[in-house]
């Protein structure tokens, strides 16, 4: 029997060289992504090495075999973050999605696998674009002679320039993330053949919602095929993965989970321990947590505003 560890954790804009610059016009970047560009001064921001090695080392403290990783430029930009500071992770997966921000789902993983699958044209019926924002990465594996998957997911942003309230983005946006569960319930019951939750597999990801009245995942919540599990294992007040640095949110919503491990029915029963949070390289804004942070960490640079999330199963 395996023991593995796998995480997950949205690395915030890992971009290894340039990102658009914030003086460029939305309409600028559109045209830019839509007609490819090339590498101007004008048009980019340098990231720095500070903030990608920070990066790094929360990724390094979850000790994960495999990781699914949130906002990653392209292939190039896994590969040399990889080489530069997390060598262990010999097998890398990503295909560019939807996104137009050119910011992708990935895997990283210590353990070779066997294939990968992108869901990223898929449409639900009446629908003409497709589903997912950026993409759902399904990676599977034979681990000790056992199958196993894992499925990557960026879902749609809260954000809506529209709103006037960060409330009122959240509805705006709520039935493109309802379609994206509805999507990945799909996804599952078909490779599944309509038994998921006696298979082993993983979904995880950014699914950007919380879990409160007004949540527009509760068809995952509620699915019998898998379990959301920060809230089945941790405290409330212990659960949150996301710190959201804005004076116009209301502070009782800037600490929220919007990062999920959801394994199947039959993988939660091999749950080890409890699931953990590595908070270490949040920035100092973020006071809820008083533990130690990694060196360099300031009020404005930090690993991410997520935090990596992890947990250990026997398969």
């Amino acid at each position: 029997m395996a023991k593995i560890k796998i995480a997950s954790f949205n690395c915030e804009n890992l971009f290894i060289r340039y990102k658009f610059s914030s003086k460029l016009s939305d309409k600028k970047k559109e045209e830019a992504v839509k007609n490819g560009f090339i590498i101007d001064t004008f048009m980019f921001e340098r990231i720095t090495d500070k903030e990608k090695a920070i990066t790094a080392k929360a990724i390094k403290e979850t000790k994960a075999d495999i990781i699914g990783l949130i906002e990653v430029e392209n292939m190039d930009t896994l590969k040399n973050f990889c080489t530069q500071y997390l060598k262990e992770y010999k097998y890398k997966a990503l295909i560019d999605g939807n996104d137009p921000r050119l910011i992708d789902v990935a895997l990283i993983s210590k353990i070779p696998f066997d294939n990968i699958v992108t869901h990223q044209t898929m449409k639900l019926e009446g629908q003409s674009k497709p589903v997912f924002s950026r993409d759902c990465l399904e990676v599977n594996f034979t681990i000790s002679g056992k199958p196993f998957t894992v499925f990557v997911n960026h879902f749609k942003s809260m954000l809506d320039k529209k709103a006037k309230t960060s409330a009122e983005g959240r509805a705006n946006t709520a039935p493109k993330r309802k379609s994206q569960c509805k999507a990945m319930l799909k996804i599952l019951k078909d490779k599944y053949s309509g038994s998921p939750g006696n298979h082993p597999w993983i979904v995880l990801g950014d699914l950007n919602d919380y879990n409160d009245a007004k949540t527009s995942l509760s068809a995952l919540y509620q699915s019998p095929w898998m379990v959301n599990l920060l809230e089945k294992e941790l405290p409330a007040v212990e659960n949150w993965t996301h710190y959201w640095d804005s004076a116009k949110v209301p502070v009782a919503e800037r600490y929220k989970q919007i990062d999920y491990l959801f394994p199947s029915k039959s993988l939660y029963k091999k749950l080890i321990g409890k699931p953990e949070i590595v908070r270490k390289g949040i920035i100092t804004k973020a006071t809820k947590y008083q533990g130690p942070r990694f060196p360099d960490v300031t009020d404005k640079i930090g690993a991410s505003d997520h935090c990596p999330i992890s947990a250990v199963f026997n398969l």
